[in-house]
């Protein structure tokens, strides 16, 4: 049996964050002793954890917080974990319990969503930890290449993301829009999902197709990029037809009951917004960036980033064909079940951990 802990920032509404919660979950559930640890700020996916994991939140300040090193180091012998599993910038506390306890295995996994300008990305303090890292696994194989050229990691994997649909999820309330024509954005709001290149493509398509509707779901931040989104709706008198849902529990459920989903992202990393387009049997529009195009093959539609005209019209050609749309969703779900499921993901993982 393994002694897995799962480090997370946030339980926030985003990948990452679903990722640590998923993993922990499927751990537990294979007989694993699994803990997911939270150290920031608790959030929605709090109540998606499964009550088999053991669950601590740490409540961490600043970079530097002596109580929450503390605890979690006392957490760690406590219940004798061997492994940490570190997701995104979580890095950082994990290479201080690895100096504490040297015996302690450090699995960084690395969810970089800008893959698009990783010759940007800061990796000062990443190279000062790697030193302490047992196992990077990386969501794309961009940022596989990253952390062995860059960081000079000789032990990285590129793991594919995996999504669970809850099924026992309800609606919260009645959603916006007309049956049969809905348009879902599942992205939390920042710059580099580019909402605003999916209104512009949807005020293109507005005037033509006045009855469908687009549904934003995601967690905003009260800042600039999102006010702009909100100012562009207005200013574009899309308000009847564009609802910003926010972050929802019940979003699964949404999915289910919309009719197309896209993705209008400058950069990403390995979106789990697309695997659960497809597991809950949408057909997709997505810009060919990260690893967007491996995920949906030959079974969604692809377009350049920030190409407005582009995403309008793969948009058209869904929306002007219901049995198009149908065989494309039967297509993305089959091959989305088969290469990215929980089953052949933990197996990966298991092995991973077993031979560190």
């Amino acid at each position: 049996m393994l002694k897995v802990l799962q480090l997370i920032d946030s339980l926030d509404a985003g990948g990452a964050e679903r990722v640590a919660v998923n993993i922990a979950n499927e751990l537990a559930l294979k007989g694993h002793a699994s803990h997911l640890c939270v150290t920031r700020r608790e959030g929605l996916l709090k109540s998606q954890i499964n009550s088999r994991v053991f669950y601590h939140f740490l409540d961490k300040k600043g970079t530097i917080d002596l109580k929450a090193i503390k605890n979690l180091s006392q957490l760690v012998q406590d219940y004798n974990i061997g492994i940490i599993h570190a997701h995104s910038t979580s890095f950082f506390l994990a290479s201080l319990m690895k100096i504490r306890n040297p015996k302690l295995k450090i699995v960084w996994h690395d969810h970089y969503g800008n893959a698009e300008a990783l010759n940007q990305r800061s990796s000062l303090m990443l190279k000062i930890c790697s030193r302490f890292f047992n196992q990077v696994i990386a969501v794309n194989k961009e940022l596989k290449n990253w952390s062995s050229e860059t960081l000079g990691i000789k032990k990285v994997q590129y793991l594919r993301n995996f999504a669970i649909i809850d099924k026992e999820s309800v609606l919260q309330s009645e959603l916006p829009g007309k049956d049969g024509k809905r348009i879902v954005h599942l992205a939390n709001f920042r710059a580099q999902k580019d909402h605003l290149n999916l209104l512009k493509a949807f005020k293109l398509l507005h005037e033509e197709y006045k009855d469908w509707s687009l549904l934003l779901v995601g967690k905003s931040f009260d800042d600039d990029y999102f006010t702009s989104v909100v100012n562009f709706i207005k200013d574009k008198n899309l308000t009847d037809s564009v609802f910003i849902l926010g972050s929802r529990m019940d979003a699964h459920v949404i999915l289910g009951s919309c009719d197309i989903g896209v993705l209008s992202s400058q950069s990403e990393g390995l979106p789990l917004a697309l695997i659960e387009y497809g597991l809950s049997g949408l057909p997709v529009v997505a810009t060919n960036v990260g690893a967007c195009q491996e995920v949906l093959d030959e079974h969604g539609s692809i377009v350049p980033a920030m190409d407005s005209n582009a995403l309008c019209l793969a948009l058209k050609q869904l929306m002007d064909d219901a049995t198009a749309r149908q065989n494309k969703a039967i297509q993305l779900q089959t091959h989305v079940e088969k290469n990215y499921g929980a089953v052949n993901y933990i197996q990966q993982l298991e092995l991973i951990y077993d031979q560190l």
